[in-house]
């Protein structure tokens, strides 16, 4: 088989030769023949090959030879680029122009067209059946006409009489340039879908394309894709041009084709990345029981093993953080707290609410909710900022969490600064009241108090030499 470019060159002359014994008023035709000829060179499926329906039926073209360089090269390069197999090609074209003709100054004729698939060329036949007298030449032959065609053909027989494929119409070669970009459409959907078919729940890495409102397209290398913005992790910028690695969350079919959703902001991100990092957690000893994640801030996850040697918290850590730190620098310094995990309730609200401390839980099994009180000092901690670590918590345990402040029955602060300056300075209990109600609440509060300052804050003259002689005899 010739080579292409040969083929190329040949076609080049052919049309030089057309376009030199054209006639009057073919000079758009012969533009459009050259430029048939510079896409047959550049072995591309440009559109330039499609601008006219001359690409399967030139005017001026030796009919000996159909068009079939440039189908050939249309099949080829569906077959080498694309990856369409040639015969799924000649059936497209072939169907498309059968249609076509038949529905336009063929119409009410049977056609049969084939294309060779070795060298591209196009024949078409009129199906006829064969009689003694015609009452529609469209359908129907002599019998003394038939037997020219095919010698010994019988009334009642229907034969193929070869017709030039010009004659089927422009129309039909439209259509037939419309089917085969159609095909070639279908395919790339149906090509992306079988290539990331297998992916999804897979880390892809692209290059950022460009954003349009808020969705970030990816390029993939054999599709693009897209990050839908609720899928991004707020605060997270990327420009054209970056690398980006991304969870392949679905592929959703839509009226232009298969489309490809991306996800840094789904927990199944992370959960991957954690399977990627830590072999514990790929090969089955280290599970990942539980998993709450507020993208951007801080992720939770607790983990079990299924070797009491294999320390499931250790594992994910690596040596020196080494594993958990890979993870967020991917995730752009994201907070990752990973727990043991407990099946009992009280038991993972406790190791969750590290280093708070709870000093009450309470469970309600039909409301499924906890009660958790801790102490001052550790109501912020277990709040979290804006009320974040208190999510997550419950995200994690799967029950709806309260947090209060403890406070032990009976507990009267007043009280207990009262007494503990009565205790220590032999004060009569109004006087250590007043004291307490001024600020002074412990016997360390008297440091560098004066008497001047008891007479300002409402002691006598008296009252506050004797509060200051007992401060001072202790």
């Amino acid at each position: 088989m010739p080579s292409l470019c040969s083929r190329a060159k040949s076609s080049t002359r052919v049309m030089q030769s057309c376009a030199r014994r054209s006639p009057p008023g073919a000079g758009l035709d012969n533009i459009y023949l050259r430029r048939i000829s510079f896409s047959v060179l550049q072995h591309s499926l440009s559109k330039k090959w499609a601008l006219r329906p001359a690409f399967f039926f030139p005017s001026y073209i030796d009919q000996s030879h159909p068009m079939s360089s440039e189908i050939l090269s249309v099949l080829e390069y569906m077959e080498k680029e694309k990856g369409i197999p040639r015969a799924d090609m000649i059936a497209t074209i072939a169907n498309a122009l059968k249609t076509a003709a038949q529905k336009g100054v063929n119409s009410g004729q049977e056609l049969k067209i084939d294309i060779n698939p070795k060298n591209g060329q196009l024949h078409a036949w009129s199906v006829l059946k064969v009689v003694d007298s015609v009452s529609n030449p469209k359908t129907e032959i002599h019998v003394e006409r038939a037997q020219a065609v095919k010698p010994g053909a019988l009334i009642g027989e229907m034969i193929e009489k070869e017709i030039d494929p010009s004659t089927l119409g422009r129309i039909a070669a439209q259509t037939a340039r419309q089917a085969v970009m159609q095909r070639l459409r279908q395919f790339e959907k149906d090509r992306i879908f079988d290539d990331f078919k297998d992916q999804v729940g897979n880390i892809v890495t692209g290059t950022v394309r460009r954003r349009e409102r808020n969705d970030l397209f990816v390029d993939l290398g054999k599709a693009e894709a897209v990050m839908p913005g609720k899928e991004q992790v707020p605060g997270e910028e990327y420009q054209p041009g970056e690398r980006i690695r991304c969870l392949l969350l679905n592929i959703e079919s839509t009226p232009r084709g298969p489309e490809i959703i991306l996800t840094r902001g789904s927990p199944k991100f992370v959960r991957r990345l954690f399977e990627l990092e830590v072999t514990e957690i790929a090969d089955g000893t280290v599970k990942i029981e539980a998993f709450a994640r507020e993208p951007g801030y801080r992720t939770k996850i607790a983990v079990t093993s299924t070797d009491p040697k294999v320390d499931p918290v250790g594992a994910c850590v690596g040596a020196r953080g080494a594993r958990v730190k890979t993870i967020v620098r991917e995730l752009n310094g994201e907070k990752i707290d990973i727990i043991r995990y407990f099946s009992d309730p009280r038991d993972m609200i406790i190791e969750a609410m590290k280093p708070a401390v709870p000093r009450e839980i309470a469970l309600d099994e039909k409301t499924h909710r906890i009660l958790l009180k801790v102490a001052t000092d550790d109501l912020a901690i277990a709040i979290g900022r804006k009320g974040q670590n208190a999510r997550l918590t419950s995200r994690l345990i799967g029950w709806r969490l309260d947090i209060e402040e403890f406070r032990a029955i009976g507990d009267d602060p007043r009280g207990n600064a009262v007494a503990s300056l009565v205790k220590a300075f032999g004060l009569d209990a109004v006087i250590a009241g007043r004291l307490v109600d001024m600020g002074i609440n412990s016997p360390a509060a008297f440091e560098g108090v004066e008497a001047n300052d008891l007479v300002d804050a409402g002691f006598t003259p008296e009252e506050a030499a004797d509060i200051i002689g007992r401060t001072a005899a202790h």
